[in-house]
């Protein structure tokens, strides 16, 4: 059966993944980007952003016990050592309520990758609001019909399983759009379930917030768009205003300058060369993006790998630390 092929093959996909990674180490210390968004926790996480204040904290002592931890916008190219890089995207609120305290009780260096167009709001990033109206335990219609040129169809929604097919489905469309009609997706939808937009537990940070995030001496700040929208969706136009916006908007509120940056979702096929243009004209001197790999010396600046952090206990950390580095 190829379930039993399958699971057989992958500690030898492993084995020879570390023995890859061992002869790369020899010859150039690799640098291990990790990726996360939230630390907190959460009723219901159906993208699995975040990770538990007490996981989050077990994860950073091993870092620290076992690794050289680096920041995004040094010169890797004279390390000597395997190294680790923390990175968290969005913007969330709980960075720095929850995340920062323990990055500055460990003594851990973090880049935070801002997407500006929701600091200060209650409006909420767009995939929490889609799950916020389709996966709460709340009345809704039995169907919902999306208008929308090139993605308009139906869906039943009786069911919670009805419900997560949709949520599951609008969220993978939603990369391939531009902002205009997203914000247009969710407007549809609120009528719909005849509620009101809201963030809760999911909102942005505020500027004060920020503000405290930027003034740690732990901390980096990097832009992420004004809308995270995928920057592949969008003419070299609307490219240009999401990156240089959100890059000079973070430099007039923080007073200081922006040199690192990360595409949204990061996938390859979310961004495009045209992205990375606009990236290296607007001054970054790193950009980076969402996919698993190492950093070495041969890796494009601007497209460097990332590997997503989960919720983890220690031991299972340890055990992916053990495969990536």
């Amino acid at each position: 059966m190829p379930g039993l092929v399958y699971r057989s093959a992958l500690p030898a996909y492993r084995r020879l993944q570390r023995l890859k990674n061992a002869i790369l180490r020899r010859v150039d210390p690799p640098v291990v980007v990790l990726l996360y968004h939230r630390v907190t926790v959460l009723p219901s996480d159906p993208e699995m952003l975040s990770v538990w204040p007490e996981n989050f904290h077990a994860q950073l002592t091993y870092l620290k016990e076992n690794f050289h931890l680096v920041r995004l916008e040094d010169d890797w190219s004279t390390l000597s050592e395997p190294a680790v890089c923390i990175t968290f995207d969005d913007g969330y609120a709980d960075n720095a309520r929850e995340a920062l305290p323990i990055l500055e009780e460990v003594g851990a260096p973090a880049t935070f990758f801002i997407s500006t167009g929701n600091i200060g709001t209650e409006q909420g990033f767009w995939w929490d609001q889609f799950g916020r109206i389709l996966l709460s335990d709340v009345s809704l219609p039995v169907s919902f019909t999306l208008a929308d040129r090139q993605f308009g169809r139906s869906w039943r929604t009786e069911t919670m399983a009805q419900r997560q097919a949709l949520y599951t489905t609008l969220n993978a469309l939603a990369q391939e759009i531009e902002i205009e009609r997203l914000e247009d997706w969710q407007g549809q939808l609120l009528t719909w379930a005849g509620q009101a937009p809201g963030a809760a537990l999911n909102r942005a940070l505020n500027w004060d917030e920020l503000q405290v995030l930027a003034a740690s001496p732990w901390t980096t700040i990097g832009a992420h768009t004004v809308s995270h929208a995928a920057l592949s969706a969008l003419d070299e136009e609307q490219q240009r205003q999401e990156i240089f916006a959100s890059k000079e908007t973070l430099e007039k509120q923080l007073g200081t300058r922006i040199d690192v940056f990360s595409y949204p979702f990061g996938n390859r096929k979310h961004y495009n060369r045209t992205s990375i243009a606009l990236c290296r004209e607007a001054g970054f001197v790193k950009a980076a993006a969402n996919f698993p790999g190492q950093v070495h010396r041969w890796t494009d600046l601007y497209q460097l790998p990332r590997r997503v952090v989960r919720n983890w206990d220690l031991s299972a950390f340890a055990s992916n630390m053990k495969n990536w580095v």
